[in-house]
């Protein structure tokens, strides 16, 4: 082998172990877990990258059960859930030698989705149990006395799979801790799934996070019962909570975070990524000014 041979080969072995050495120096992040928070923490994720590059956060949704029951298994670092965990998911974690570190990350209000013809703005949290729970009463928008243009027949009742955090926390506010849903709802995968279809349906209500709500439907003023006044859901009402059906939004790690994963925790509570949940449609846990 000539010289001009031994050095290109030389160069081609260098380049690879740097490469390598590049490679191996990059830190992924596995996140996963709430739909309602999937579009965010992928915006969280892309300018994270940005602004440290060695660093790649890999999100997916799949609900937050799902997202609990990988890190309860060890297969994520980040957990999202737009509900607390579970005692027995707690207990579950700890059986397998984990202990569950729960980071609020920001505020939602659950907006009660509606067709833009229906006839009022307002509802109340017990009008939504006669419709969701079993057992309501309310099968039909005339057994509540409202009368929806194109719409004759029952009321089609959207709600989510039993998965989602979004099911089990509206189950809680809305039904009580022994209430059940009633038999018969269209259990759809996620937030968006849920908006486009009452968008299209007049006869149809849903339920989920405030950034899915569209200038095609009706976000409903909530009131705790007949009477009282309704409030309507903004990332203002969900911070301060007022709005009857808002709720906190989780990331679970295993344990107080350490090294990148810390740094990238720590940067979503800072002011850079609380605007980003903000610009998503959701209330942050401090106020922020953002540009």
């Amino acid at each position: 082998m000539n010289s001009r041979s031994q050095w290109c080969k030389l160069a081609v072995l260098t380049l690879g172990v740097t490469a390598a050495a590049g490679a191996s120096a990059r830190t992924e992040i596995q996140n996963k877990g709430s739909d309602t928070l999937v579009n965010a923490a992928q915006s969280l994720a892309e300018q994270y990258g940005k602004i440290n590059p060695n660093v790649a956060v890999a999100v997916s949704g799949g609900g937050s059960g799902t997202g609990i029951a990988a890190m309860i298994n060890g297969t994520v670092d980040l957990a999202n859930s737009s509900r607390k965990m579970s005692e027995k998911e707690i207990q579950a974690a700890q059986a397998k030698g984990r202990q569950p570190a729960e980071h609020i990350i920001g505020y939602d209000a659950l907006a009660i989705y509606a067709h833009k013809n229906f006839p009022k703005d307002s509802i109340t949290v017990t009008d939504l149990a006669k419709i969701y729970g079993r057992d309501g009463g309310a099968t039909k928008w005339a057994d509540l006395g409202i009368t929806i243009p194109g719409c004759k027949g029952e009321i089609v009742v959207v709600s989510r799979q039993n998965n989602s955090g979004t099911y089990a926390y509206f189950k809680e506010a809305v039904l009580g801790e022994k209430g059940k849903f009633r038999q018969g709802t269209l259990d759809l995968h996620g937030s968006k799934d849920v908006a486009d279809l009452v968008e299209k349906t007049p006869c149809a209500i849903g339920y989920s996070g405030l950034a899915y709500v569209t200038d095609h439907m009706k976000a409903l003023c909530v009131a705790p019962e007949a009477g009282k006044p309704c409030v309507k859901p903004t990332e203002e009402t969900a911070f301060n909570g007022t709005y009857p059906i808002a709720r906190p939004l989780f990331m679970y790690t295993n344990g107080a975070p350490t090294g990148e994963l810390k740094k990238y925790v720590d940067w979503i509570k800072s002011d850079a990524g609380q605007c980003i949940i903000e610009k998503e449609g959701y209330a942050p846990i401090k106020k922020v000014k953002c540009k």
